[in-house]
């Protein structure tokens, strides 16, 4: 049986999408699994034990090749993509994207059931119309990882044991181990994760509390402490060390998702605010603290047992706004240090003692 997995997007979504894939795979091993993803997010997929073939979109960097001088070789690049998802004829495409850019790859595929869910869920762009079996819709106050099993569960795919298997090798192990060696980090004492950064504004936790968190994580505990977030997070991590008397290690921008990923299973517990490092260390199996403001923690917050979600529960939360319509962004600018320090107090109760005292 050939099989068309459409997940496109975010890191977050395609680590959400993961469990459903390897269900699939203990569903039928002998199976030929292809995976439709876009560039950022292709290194969770390639090298995955469950997945035979990945089809890397490179959507975003097309489109701005198209209004430029690169615009020739971006249109042969296209074509060769395209070719490459038609050359197969797939006994079931599966959409678990459900928006307008999967629903175009998949008019675009050639395959006999083109299976995602019907009409009536938010944010759909009409996806719907590109598929030729229809799922009833399911709520959206359902975590995204249970929505893509309930998918394949309405194809009679039992979910079995929500496993992710990130593909992480020994090389990415390797990198990681150097970068926190060359840093300075020691590895018997407690290593602490921070992920600062998010891609919304609103999402975003005053880099002061970040400096104070970690300060009085370094002085109660003696917890280790790594930054984590993109080249372009760089700078704001940056304020955050100026504005903190203990030392922490910069790695933001100097990570592959891979090697984030394994520098994650190295720590002891990762703090982050709503954004795709958070579902990478749930996935890399790494106790997780999240600052959740303008969005829903039931839907799209870290899965599983073991994590936790701070949040103030103001009534216009969630409003999921990349802008406060209030102008305030109370529901993280009031958010105090105390709350999430505790959180973490009693996450890393078996590693340190930490004092009852707020930081």
């Amino acid at each position: 049986m050939k099989i068309l997995i459409v997940k496109l997007s975010a890191i977050g979504d395609v680590i959400h999408t993961l469990p459903a894939v390897n269900a699939l795979r203990r569903h039928d091993p002998h199976a030929h699994i292809t995976w439709l993803v876009e560039e950022d997010a292709a290194p969770l997929v390639m090298g995955h034990r469950a997945v035979d073939r990945v089809l890397v979109s490179k959507r975003k960097r097309w489109l701005r090749a198209l209004a430029g001088p690169g615009r020739k070789a971006a249109l042969q690049e296209m074509g060769a993509f395209i070719r490459a998802l038609r050359d197969t004829r797939y006994d079931l495409v599966l959409d678990f994207q459900a928006l307008l850019k999967s629903g175009v790859l998949i008019a675009l595929a050639r395959g006999r059931r083109k299976v995602g869910f019907g009409r009536g869920m938010q944010h759909m762009e009409h996806s719907y119309i590109f598929l030729n079996e229809k799922i009833p819709p399911v709520s959206m106050e359902i975590h995204a990882l249970e929505r893509g099993l309930l998918l394949i569960e309405a194809l009679g795919v039992a979910r079995g044991e929500i496993a992710y298997d990130l593909p992480i090798d020994e090389s990415a192990r390797e990198a990681a181990a150097v970068l926190l060696a060359r840093g300075g980090i020691h590895p018997d004492r407690p290593l602490v994760a921070v992920n600062p950064v998010a891609k919304w504004e609103t999402k975003l936790w005053p880099p002061g509390r970040f400096a104070a968190l970690a300060d009085g994580l370094v002085r109660r505990c003696g917890v280790q402490i790594v930054f984590t977030g993109s080249a372009a997070d760089r700078p704001l991590v940056a304020r955050i060390l100026a504005a903190m008397a203990a030392p922490a290690l910069n790695l933001a921008g100097r990570t592959t998702l891979k090697t984030l990923a394994a520098l994650y299973q190295r720590c002891d517990l990762l703090v982050t605010t709503d954004t795709g490092p958070m579902h990478l260390g749930c996935a890399a199996g790494l106790p997780v603290v999240a600052i959740f403001g303008p969005t829903a923690p039931w839907r799209t917050g870290p899965f599983g047992r073991g994590h936790t979600v701070v949040r103030r529960k103001l009534a216009c939360s969630p409003c999921f706004k990349r802008i406060c319509p209030l102008g305030t962004g109370a529901c993280l600018r009031g958010l105090p240090v105390q709350p999430v320090f505790a959180a973490v107090r009693r996450r890393l109760a078996d590693k340190c003692a930490l004092g009852q005292t707020s930081p």
